[in-house]
C-alpha cells in the first residue's frame, strides 16, 4: 500500500489543495477525487466546460525511419489513417492477443510518433514497445517525467480554445497540434475521456500551473469548475470508454472488449492478429456487454450478472448514471449474443435487480459531433 510519503506528486498537486480538492491515492499518484462534488463536475462537462489534471498519464516517442513500422506491428488499428497531425485510438497487443494498453498515438512528422499511454501502463509499454524495436530502425523514447497533462472538456471548451489557442479549434477529433505556450515545447490534442468536445495540452512540468490559471480565467463566464477522478469515472463509462486494468487488461482481446472496430486486418500482419482473426470468424465465448438497470440500486465493479437464473459474468466497471439518472455498468459475459434490450439481472446485496443489455455508449456527448 503506498503512503502519502511515496506517492507520486503532479505538477499541479499544489494547485489541487488550493481548490480544495480531496486528494486519494490512484495507483500511485496523489490525486484529486474530487472538488465541489462529482455530480456538480460531472453536470459542468456536460453542459459546460470542466478541467482536469492528467498528469499521470504517459508519453512515448517514437522516431526514425522504422517508426510507422514499429507502431503498425505493435497495434491493432491502422496508423495509414494517423498522417501528420493526426491520430487514432488503438490497442497495443501481446503474442496471445490480450491488451497491453489502449492508447492514442499520435503522427508529429514523417517517422516522428508521440504515443499517449496509461498511467498504470507506461514502463511495461515502453519496456513492450522497446523489445519489439530490438531488430528496427527507431528510437523509442519514454519522455512521461518531462510533462504534465491537462484535459479541458465540455460543449464551451471551444469558446475557451478560440481565445487560448484559437488554431487547436480547427482540429479534427484526434488531431494534434505542436505549439509554443509561455516559451515551451507543447502539444495541443483534440482528445478526451468523457465523450464531450475538448482537448488535452501537454505541457513541461514549469508552466503548466500557469495553463491551469489561464484557463480558469478564460473560463470563468462559462462557470468552469475543477473536476477529479470521480466525475472522470462516471463521465467516461457513460461515454462507454473502457479503464485499463477494469474493462481491458493482457488476459482479454480487443473484440471481446467490444472494439472489434479498432482492428484493421487489411493492413497486414500485426501481433495477436491470427487469435483476432480466429475469433472473428469463429465467435467469441465472452464479450463485455453494456447494462443498464431497470430499477433502483448502484451496481459496481465485481456486481454478479444473471440469466435465467444462472451466473453469466460480473461487471468490470459499475456506477451511478447522473445524466441517466440510473446504474449502468460493463461486464463480461458468456453469452456474447445476448441482444440489445435482452433482460438480465444483477446482484445489489444479496438481491437480484432487474436490467437490459443495451448499445454502447450509454451517452452521446458532443464529441460525436466533431
Amino acid at each position: 500500500m503506498s503512503t502519502a510519503q511515496t506517492l507520486n506528486k503532479t505538477a499541479l498537486n499544489e494547485i489541487a489543495k488550493k481548490y480544495n480538492g480531496k486528494l486519494v491515492d490512484f495507483h500511485g499518484w496523489q490525486l484529486p477525487i474530487q472538488f465541489e462534488g462529482i455530480l456538480k463536475e460531472h453536470t459542468a462537462v456536460r453542459n459546460s466546460v470542466g478541467i482536469f489534471d492528467v498528469s499521470h498519464m504517459g508519453q512515448i516517442f517514437l522516431n526514425g525511419p522504422d517508426a510507422f513500422k514499429l507502431i503498425q506491428k505493435t497495434n491493432t488499428n491502422d496508423f495509414r489513417l494517423a498522417t501528420i497531425g493526426k491520430g487514432v485510438y488503438s490497442h497495443i497487443t501481446n503474442e496471445t492477443a490480450g491488451i497491453v494498453d489502449d492508447i492514442i498515438g499520435f503522427c508529429l512528422a514523417l517517422n516522428r510518433y508521440i504515443v499517449i499511454v496509461n498511467a498504470t501502463t507506461v514502463e511495461k509499454d515502453y519496456a513492450w514497445l522497446k523489445e519489439k524495436a530490438l531488430k528496427m530502425n527507431v528510437e523509442v523514447v519514454n519522455r512521461s517525467s518531462e510533462f504534465s497533462m491537462i484535459a479541458l472538456q465540455g460543449p464551451k471548451a471551444i469558446d475557451m480554445m478560440e481565445k487560448f489557442a484559437p488554431e487547436a479549434n480547427k482540429l479534427l477529433r484526434f488531431g494534434i497540434i505542436e505549439k509554443k505556450i509561455l516559451d515551451k515545447d507543447c502539444f495541443i490534442s483534440r482528445t478526451g475521456y468523457t465523450g464531450e468536445d475538448g482537448f488535452e495540452i501537454t505541457a513541461p512540468h514549469e508552466i503548466i500551473a500557469d495553463i491551469w490559471q489561464q484557463f480558469m480565467e478564460l473560463g470563468k463566464p462559462y462557470d468552469i469548475v475543477p473536476c477529479g477522478l470521480g466525475a472522470r469515472d462516471t463521465l467516461r463509462l457513460e461515454a462507454g470508454y473502457l479503464l485499463y486494468g477494469q474493462d481491458a487488461d493482457d488476459d482479454h482481446t480487443t473484440i471481446e472488449a467490444g472494439c472489434g472496430w479498432a482492428v484493421c486486418f487489411e493492413k497486414g500482419e500485426f501481433t495477436g492478429r491470427s487469435i483476432l482473426l480466429k475469433q472473428k470468424e469463429e465467435g467469441l465465448k465472452r464479450r463485455l456487454k453494456g447494462i443498464i438497470l431497470e430499477e433502483r440500486g448502484v451496481p459496481r465493479p465485481g456486481s454478479k450478472v444473471f440469466k435465467d437464473g444462472k451466473q453469466i459474468g460480473t461487471l468490470t466497471s459499475a456506477t451511478y448514471s447522473p445524466t441517466l439518472k440510473k446504474g449502468i455498468g460493463l461486464g463480461y459475459l458468456d453469452m456474447p449474443k445476448l441482444k440489445s434490450g435482452e433482460e438480465v439481472e444483477i446482484e445489489l446485496h444479496s438481491k437480484l435487480i432487474k436490467a437490459k443489455i443495451t448499445r454502447m455508449p450509454f451517452h452521446k456527448g458532443s464529441a460525436s459531433k466533431i
